[in-house]
């Protein structure tokens, strides 16, 4: 399964020929699956590939949206007709082996005194922050000063109050 390499003549030509009577690589609407194709092209096909540019064109439509599509994107071989040999399977295979040597999260890291201390500087600093609480008030039936009036009578757990934003109802 799947579309060969899609940077070559042959992989687009297998391509174009799947979507001769599909308007989408899965399912009716536009997917994950789409843009796991559409991100492996190199760019738009060539006119003679006219099915394939057609859901190009109408897939690069959807670029602001591709976060938001339905569907799981899965690896590229896992899409297209059967019975083609996918030949994209060794190139991640070559590129997961580099990706052993970083490490994203820095979590194998010792932490230096440095770093410890701005985190804890930063919680320090986060925790001392005020609590801001919104909340709509309509004027006919509570006023603003009633409000801040009950909230701070609550001294042990409320220092001061301000308005930070104020709306008319």
């Amino acid at each position: 399964m799947g579309f060969g390499d899609l940077k070559t003549s042959a992989g687009l030509k297998v391509l174009n020929e799947f979507l001769a009577d599909k308007s989408y690589i899965e399912g009716y609407v536009p997917s994950q699956a789409d843009i796991a194709v559409f991100d492996a092209l190199s760019g738009a096909p060539s006119a003679d590939l006219c099915h394939a540019l057609r859901w190009y064109n109408h897939i690069k439509s959807y670029h602001k949206e591709k976060g938001s599509l339905p569907g799981v994107k899965k690896p590229l071989s896992q899409y297209g007709p059967a019975g083609v040999e996918d030949t994209t399977a060794a190139a991640p295979a070559a590129a997961d082996e580099d990706d052993d040597d970083i490490d994203l999260f820095g979590s194998d890291e010792e932490e230096d005194e440095e770093t410890k201390k701005i985190k804890e500087e930063r919680l320090a600093a986060y925790n001392a922050k005020k609590l801001q609480i919104a909340c709509v008030v309509e004027d006919d039936k509570v006023g603003t000063d009633q409000l801040e009036e009950l909230i701070t009578a609550f001294e042990d757990y409320v220092q001061s109050m301000d308005v930070a934003a104020f709306n008319k109802i």
